[in-house]
């Protein structure tokens, strides 16, 4: 039997927030991206007539998950704090490529912070206004 075999590198990730590349993610899941809304709604009449809706919300989630001791993190609560308008972007170079993000982005607010035995995880949310997936 001679199947294909995929190869999966978390270093082929790269994530930039206004053009600076996010360093010291957490273990685990970096980085979670998905487009809030579904692109279209599909109906139909009691005697069957299909009906699909498209939906125009171009909106989407980007969450980045950091260790506590990320350098990254003082620059994305400054963003947050700012309320500044950033493109993020995030890019897999692994076998198959991916992109997702957009040019219109803010952080929902600083990261949570919780302190104790061991080191914890600080999680950004960008809300992107143009969320693209190419």
């Amino acid at each position: 039997m001679s199947g294909h075999i995929g190869t999966y590198d978390a270093r082929k990730v790269v994530t930039t927030v206004a053009g600076t590349f996010i360093t010291g993610y957490a273990d685990g899941t970096m980085v979670k991206a998905s487009k809030d809304n579904d692109n279209f709604e599909a109906s139909s009449s009691a005697q069957g007539d299909a009906v699909v809706s498209i939906n125009g919300d171009a909106m989407g989630t980007i969450e980045i998950t950091l260790n506590q001791t990320s350098p990254s993190i003082a620059f994305l609560d400054g963003l947050a704090n700012a309320r500044t308008l950033v493109p993020v972007w995030v890019n897999s170079n692994n076998e198959v490529k991916e992109v997702v993000g957009g040019t219109k982005a803010m952080i929902t607010k600083p990261s949570d912070k919780e302190f104790g035995k061991s080191a914890s995880n600080r999680t950004f949310t960008l809300k992107v206004f143009d969320y693209t997936v190419k």
